[in-house]
């Protein structure tokens, strides 16, 4: 240690000092400054994504293609299908990808692709893919199944949408009838 008999009071007091000029700092600051809280935020934090919104552009239920799908062009929703091959595979007996196989989903049943965990929005909604029920999730996977785990953002046009569901339709061992 130091031969300085006083070293520890030096060292205290320049503490002591530092904090004192902290204080005093603050307490200008106080005196200077007066910061004006906003009535609501400016910027909504949470999530990974910023918050959605809707333009006159993309209406929030998709246009209906009952009327257009059973005439839809097969070969241009094959082709939109090259898009969905990444996750997903359509041939019959065809493996799980990061999505399910799709043989047979028009007209089948939900969430019922062996080996492949679904999430929990699809399985609790049962029931069979319906021609309206493609449309919309085709149109927002996120909207129609809150909760899915499929990151793909949807057609926008419906006649991309009856195209797809066309093209699917003939993935099955007993495709539903063209209405």
């Amino acid at each position: 240690m130091n031969s300085d008999p006083l070293f520890m009071n030096k060292v205290i007091g320049a503490v002591l000092f530092a904090g004192l000029i902290a204080m005093t700092g603050g307490f200008a600051a106080d005196m200077f400054y007066h910061p004006q809280e906003l009535e609501s935020p400016v910027y909504a934090i949470g999530g990974n994504a910023p918050a959605e919104t809707q333009t006159a552009e993309a209406p929030a239920e998709p246009e209906p293609i009952a009327g257009i799908w059973a005439s839809a062009d097969v070969a241009a929703g094959e082709k939109l299908a090259k898009k969905c091959t990444a996750c997903h595979s359509f041939d019959k007996g065809g493996p799980n990808k990061v999505g399910p196989n799709l043989w047979g989903v028009v007209g089948g049943a939900r969430a019922q692709t062996d080996g492949f965990s679904y999430s929990s929005a699809l399985r609790e909604m049962g029931g069979t893919w319906s021609v309206a029920d493609l449309n919309a999730f085709l149109f927002k996977p996120k909207q129609f199944a809150l909760g899915t785990k499929m990151n793909f953002v949807g057609f926008k046009k419906p006649e991309e949408r009856a195209e797809m569901v066309r093209y699917m339709r003939d993935l099955s061992d007993s495709p539903i009838p063209l209405e």
